[in-house]
């Protein structure tokens, strides 16, 4: 079956098939969210001959984006987002026709990185899409203590300001703050000014009985050094106050962010924190004690990232150890990847070049993305999700890829 996927012509059907498939409260602004979240020219459509007569048998769509890579550079990565199927369109290919025209599209634009948030967490991977970040969902009580000595002297030099997130600047001065840091937090992903803007627009619907998204800022001889996203809900429960906040995407180095987290257990009228998107190795852990010194501490996943280009994608990022493996790289949705590399990296430069030199480890691409921001994938060997033909390859590869500190969370997307 022949399946048509091609830009977007017309936005309100765009917008139609959207609200249909996530079903959600559809409202007035919706229409303002999609103009902030997706340029007109990365919205895409997919028709089935004998899909719906009135909507498309699918969407997707893609947010310009930067993401920090191991060594601290930022590179352009393609957001995937707004991906959805008609519910009388699905198991016919319609999903498998618009990642195919995704990939090639993305690698056209000479784009070598791919990155989604997953919905459900048993689609992505089929399309090489590798789990490439954790994060912690962490919950703190009122006033709780966080010790760290050798960084008091600096966190005495910043201040804290609290900020409504839709006042007028405050976005630009979160994107630029946000991109500032981005090279020592590899993993970091920074949308375009457009995108700042959508977190801070919030319509009456989603206000019922909230208050604003609030920002806290940390600041440091007059200059923005790190911010978190919050909100805050009013509680009273046996007459005390026992309202609660809830903690965004945190960006900041280690004092900033100390500083932060310390006005974040000292809101008044509160009796918990929820950190919402904590990286696996922030320090808030160690700050606090440990995993038994929160409250409560959960696992998701956070970016997904896909190699578009193998060969462009490897030489983007720093190494940690040295390696020179030559991989059979399986990639069935983009087959410009499948075969062989020498994947090498030198004094934390890489290099990737084909080959037809015997193949040291079997993978699939999506093995690849998972480690590519530097979270670990010695484990997948012992998985089963590895073949390694030359005992050792694999451990040299990993090593190569792995970093000192997890890549860092990103805000959904």
């Amino acid at each position: 079956m022949s399946i048509d996927v091609r830009p977007s012509a017309d936005a309100a059907a765009y917008l139609a098939t959207d609200q249909l498939i996530w079903f959600g409260e559809t409202s007035d602004a919706d229409a303002e969210h999609m103009r902030l979240g997706l340029p007109e020219d990365q919205r895409f459509v997919a028709d089935a001959p004998d899909g719906p007569e009135d909507l498309h048998s699918g969407i997707y769509g893609v947010r310009p984006m930067e993401v920090s890579l191991p060594g601290g550079s930022v590179v352009p990565v393609a957001g995937l987002t707004w991906v959805g199927v008609h519910p009388d369109a699905r198991r016919r290919g319609v999903l498998t026709a618009m990642m195919t025209d995704h990939l090639a599209r993305t690698r056209a634009a000479g784009t070598a990185l791919s990155v989604l948030h997953a919905s459900e967490t048993g689609i992505y991977g089929r399309f090489g899409y590798g789990t490439a970040v954790l994060t912690h969902q962490v919950t703190l009580g009122r006033g709780t203590t966080f010790t760290a000595p050798e960084l008091e002297e600096e966190v005495a030099r910043i201040s804290t300001h609290l900020a409504t997130m839709a006042d007028p600047g405050v976005t630009e001065r979160m994107r630029a703050c946000q991109l500032a840091l981005a090279g020592d937090l590899p993993g970091t992903i920074v949308g375009s000014p457009d995108f700042y803007s959508l977190l801070a627009l919030e319509t009456p619907e989603t206000l019922r009985g909230k208050e604003p998204r609030r920002i806290l800022f940390a600041r440091r001889e007059g200059e923005d050094v790190g911010w978190v996203g919050l909100r805050r809900e009013h509680k009273w429960s046996n007459a005390r106050p026992s309202g609660s906040v809830t903690a965004g995407l945190l960006c900041a180095g280690p004092a900033a962010r100390l500083a932060l987290l310390r006005r974040l257990v000292d809101v008044d009228l509160t009796g918990s924190v929820k950190l919402e998107n904590i990286g696996v190795d922030d320090p808030v852990h160690a700050w606090v004690g440990g995993p038994r010194g929160t409250g409560d501490l959960q696992t998701w996943d956070s970016t997904w990232v896909r190699l578009v280009d193998v060969g462009a994608a490897w030489s983007l990022r720093h190494y940690e150890d040295d390696c020179d493996v030559v991989v059979e790289v399986a990639d069935r949705h983009a087959p410009w990847n499948a075969g062989r590399w020498r994947l090498s990296a030198s004094s934390g430069t890489g290099t990737a070049t084909r080959t037809d030199a015997e193949a040291d480890v079997a993978l699939d691409v999506a093995v690849l993305g998972a480690g590519f921001l530097g979270h670990p994938v010695g484990g997948r060997l012992r998985a089963g999700l590895v073949r390694e033909h030359r005992p050792g390859a694999y451990a040299r590869l990993a090593r190569a890829m792995r970093t000192l500190v997890a890549p860092e969370p990103s805000i959904g997307f």
